[in-house]
């Protein structure tokens, strides 16, 4: 089979109808979870996926729809980024694959005039051109004007060429307007490094406040049903999932399925006229075995409902004055974070009518894992008070449903 046949796309003809991303490919663990993170960053939904492999081979189809918020997608450059997660068939693929380096950060620096919905606007060019952000600092001066720094990498592995710089700073500028002053973009190798360690850590309140406790909010925890059964197959546990739709949904359960060890031999996501999941999926150990032992399946099933039901977490704090937005989501143990959770939370602040007076994106380890943190310095919007509770509750909420793709 030739490279290019790995993946094939059906686009729809007209809007609203479902497109189809076919993969016949070499297997690997956590296939599907690559596979389906690179069709979030996109700002695609998938509505309905299967999948088979025999270990060795596997053949997966999504049937996907652009998110209503979402413009033109570029089929060509998705074919692209979903064939360099594909292995190949050749050996070169695996030796590569070991040694293969981490993406390039850049730096892009960004000086202009505040207004509300400007962090979402750059976030929205910036995932159009496919630039995926790893960090963010953003400050607001004396005099009403912002400083920008995002560190990017380039889905496109184009950044290193004066030409992509030019187009990308044109975008920028081109959604700004005549607000913009400076638009560079530069290595970011050294300063990269220096901004990791110098993000601030949640103060212990807070983590212990968004980390450790389990969701206990009666909305947010909506109904949700994982169970197993041995008895069907000789060779493989069957996993049912029972939930209700939200973004991310099939990757949230992907990646969970791919840091626990477990691959899937076959699987089934459906939607009912209820606008409920349906996933069934026939499993296995790392070893090629079922999973048998009693605390592994109770182990699993607990793990799969709170990454469902509660893939983010989202809290309003004090900080000093000032009232401080906090969200954080699991980071993968490849250490890939979720796609387009920056642009969902700006997003939601933009339809608020508030504006961010700083903002910071970093990694912290708390309950056994590392998560990726947003901290973001809301300005008081003088017709909704941060300091009341049914403000900061209503913040909390809309930033939560923009996150899960609730309507």
């Amino acid at each position: 089979m030739g490279t290019d046949d790995a993946v094939v796309l059906q686009v729809a003809d007209r809007p609203g109808e479902r497109s189809v991303i076919t993969v016949n490919c070499p297997d690997k663990t956590g296939l599907g979870c690559d596979l389906c993170r690179t069709i979030l960053e996109f700002g695609l939904r998938i509505t309905r996926g299967d999948v088979s492999t025999d270990g060795k081979w596997c053949y997966l189809v999504y049937w996907v729809v652009p998110w209503p918020d979402v413009g033109s997608v570029n089929w060509g450059h998705l074919k692209s980024r979903l064939l360099s997660v594909c292995p190949s068939s050749s050996l070169s693929f695996y030796f590569s694959s070991r040694v293969a380096a981490a993406p390039r950060v850049y730096l892009l620096k960004v000086l202009c005039s505040d207004r509300k919905g400007l962090l979402n606007d750059v976030t929205r060019v910036l995932g159009e051109i496919e630039l995926i952000i790893q960090r963010v600092k953003v400050s607001t001066t004396p005099d009403g004007r912002v400083v920008d720094f995002f560190f990017i990498t380039d889905g496109m592995e184009k950044l290193h060429t004066e030409e992509r710089r030019e187009e990308t700073c044109a975008r920028v500028r081109g959604v700004l307007g005549e607000s913009c002053e400076t638009c560079e973009i530069q290595s970011a190798c050294p300063e990269y490094e220096i901004f990791k360690q110098s993000f601030c850590p949640l103060p212990e309140h807070v983590a212990k406040q968004l980390f450790y406790p389990e969701p206990q909010d009666g909305e947010l925890l909506r109904r949700c049903n994982v169970s197993v059964d041995n008895s069907l197959s000789p060779g493989h546990t069957l996993l049912q999932i029972h939930c209700v739709d939200q973004k991310c949904l099939l990757y949230d359960i992907m990646r969970t399925l791919k840091d626990c060890g477990i691959q899937i031999a076959y699987g089934r996501f459906m939607s009912d006229s209820k606008g409920r999941r349906e996933v069934d999926l026939f499993v296995q150990q790392g070893d090629g075995k079922k999973v048998v032992d009693p605390e592994k399946l109770s182990t699993l099933c607990t793990r799969l409902r709170t990454e469902i039901q509660h893939p983010l977490r989202v809290t309003v704090v004090n900080r000093g004055p000032d009232t401080e937005l906090v969200v954080a989501n699991p980071v993968e143990l490849s250490g890939k974070g979720r796609p387009r959770v920056f642009y969902d939370i700006t997003l939601a602040l933009k339809n608020l009518g508030i504006c961010v007076f700083s903002a910071e994106i970093g990694r912290q380890s708390a309950a056994q894992r590392q998560w990726e943190v947003y901290r973001i310095l809301l300005s008081e919007p003088s017709d909704l008070p941060l300091s009341s509770a049914r403000a900061r509750a209503r913040v909390v909420e809309s930033v939560r449903w923009s996150l899960m793709g609730w309507s």
